[in-house]
């Protein structure tokens, strides 16, 4: 066995989209998701805009992923940074217009992009036109529209139920009086999605965007668009995966979320994107304690949703082989699965080589992470600067935004540490390339020095490593496509991807010590010192046979 270290040998690479089976694009994809506000400013706002990932599509073609996901750029008052919708068809102003968002569309297809956007269809804004008629009175077209209930005899709201950021989920409105739900912010109503011409109108939401050329959706919150009819309470929590930090998490959320109506209105999703008439990719985000059920009952069949995600690696505070081994052995491709997709990081959630590795990770540590990505079975989401290794940014009370991290300041890292401003060139100004003018959120000094045009000058950067390992599962069926077996369990992580007859061996260790491995094997990609023992943080990718 040779060793080395970020040793790479790419043999019969292809573009984003390899000749294959007749398998959908989307299977096995690698998608590149940009957090609009901060990946590039135009108008010397200091906040990032649709022109601005136009001005950057040709960067995110040459690392080779298939796909955008973009988030919200949607109309908002920005109460919860553009999740908040007042406006499902238009694009706010900060951001552009539609006529950028087309413009964006036809680039991207033009360098060989596929676009999926965020739908939110679970609440919208307090200011959202359908949720301003519907609190006007009880009798309004629109009364029923969202999920209203009288008070208790006491003046208590109708139940128990707690809202995910901190608060009860209940919201006196004088105007009709009555509560109303949220299950996030005060200002993001719940819709009431039982009500069919409600389903309706959000349908038209997803097939207005269909026509202006998109190829998929992002949902987000999706198990939260259903609550149960009679207002039953939640049970107490007694299983806890972390401690409690919030109301929210001291319950079971068996009636706030999760009923089984929703898989009726999901299959209407689906029928719409089915007549789009081509392949179209609908990915789910499944939150809350227990998501496995939910993530394989959106994507059973072929009448529901491409693929799901939970937050599996993304709240875990600590990666391991046996988390590893249990997600994937979670989805062995029975007759009828849908199919995985995997986060190490997003909008959401710190970013993971900080999570993982402290104040002070090194650039192999991020390099063993987009190995890990590339090997797995399913799609993979690299979140914009991730291919550059970036770490959690430190955001200083004052300058805070996420209503979240305002809430349970200091008690968690927040979100606003993993949507700092994407650093491009750390020598074009103060602000990296960012923008001309002051950004909307901090922008990190170790961040300027690991910018897209330093590491693109240097062979061994995290960036040029990140787009020899995507060729590498670009041309590969087996790591695209394969079905994956686990032939030994322990703290050293080894499993086979399979396919046509192929096998590749990948051998990772995610711990803290040095692992012994007796494999008799080619090395094709590794990253780090690969031997007969393997040291942490190192991984590798072999032809088996």
């Amino acid at each position: 066995m040779s060793e080395g270290v970020d040793t790479l040998v790419v043999e019969d690479v292809s573009p984003a989209h390899p000749a294959s089976d007749d398998a959908p694009w989307w299977k096995g994809a690698l998608i590149y998701q940009i957090y609009p506000r901060s990946f590039q400013d135009t108008n010397r706002d200091g906040i990032g805009d649709l022109p601005g990932i136009t001005r950057r599509l040709e960067y995110i073609a040459s690392l080779g992923v298939s796909c955008i996901w973009i988030s919200p750029f949607f109309t908002s008052p920005m109460a919860d940074y553009g999740y908040d919708v007042s406006d499902f068809c238009d694009v706010d102003p900060i951001f552009g217009t539609l006529a950028d968002f087309d413009i964006l569309i036809k680039k991207a297809h033009t360098v060989g992009l596929k676009v999926i956007i965020d739908q939110v269809y679970s609440h919208t804004s307090d200011q959202h036109e359908w949720f301003i008629e519907s609190r006007s009175s009880r009798t309004n077209d629109k009364s029923d529209w969202y999920v209203w209930a009288d008070a208790k005899a006491d003046g208590s709201p109708p139940n128990n139920w707690q809202s995910v950021f901190g608060m009860g989920a209940w919201q006196w409105d004088a105007r009709r009086g009555q509560y109303y739900l949220h299950n996030f912010l005060v200002e993001q109503p719940d819709l009431n999605l039982h009500n069919p011409v409600v389903q309706a109108a959000i349908l038209d939401v997803t097939q207005f965007w269909l026509d202006r050329g998109v190829d998929g959706f992002r949902i987000d919150a999706l198990n939260f668009a259903m609550h149960d009819r009679a207002l039953r309470d939640n049970p107490a929590e007694t299983e806890f995966k972390r401690p409690p930090t919030r109301p929210f998490d001291f319950q079971r959320h068996e009636m706030n979320m999760s009923q089984p109506e929703l898989l009726p209105f999901i299959e209407r999703i689906g029928n719409v994107i089915q007549n789009a008439g081509a392949e179209k990719f609908t990915v789910a985000e499944v939150g809350g304690p227990r998501p496995l059920s939910e993530m394989k009952s959106f994507t059973q069949g072929n009448k529901r949703l491409s693929s799901a995600y939970a937050f599996d690696y993304l709240y875990a505070e600590q990666i391991s082989a046996d988390l590893v081994r249990k997600t994937q052995k979670e989805w062995p491709g029975i007759e009828g699965e849908g199919w995985p997709s995997w986060a190490f990081e997003n909008h959401d959630a710190p970013r993971a080589v900080t999570r993982w590795k402290g104040s002070n990770p090194s650039k192999q540590y991020s390099k063993l992470l987009v190995l890990l990505m590339a090997a797995l079975r399913g799609n993979g989401f690299i979140y914009y600067g991730e291919e550059l290794g970036l770490e959690q940014g430190e955001i200083d009370f004052d300058d805070l935004k996420d209503p979240e991290a305002i809430a349970n300041w200091p008690e968690t890292l927040g979100r606003d540490g993993a949507r700092t401003p994407m650093p491009w060139d750390g020598n074009t100004n103060v602000y990296a390339g960012f923008s001309d003018a002051k950004p909307w959120l901090p922008l990190q000094d170790n961040h300027a020095s690991a910018s897209v045009a330093l590491q693109s000058k240097d062979p061994k950067s995290v960036l040029n490593f990140t787009k020899q390992v995507i060729a590498l599962r670009n041309g590969c069926d087996v790591l695209r496509r394969g079905e994956i077996q686990f032939p030994s369990e322990g703290e050293l992580l080894v499993f086979d991807r399979m396919h046509g007859g192929k096998i590749r061996r990948c051998v990772f260790n995610l711990g803290d010590n040095n692992l012994a491995y007796d494999g008799q094997v080619d090395i094709d990609v590794s990253v780090g010192s690969v031997g007969s023992l393997i040291c942490p943080g190192s991984g590798f990718i072999s032809k088996a046979s």
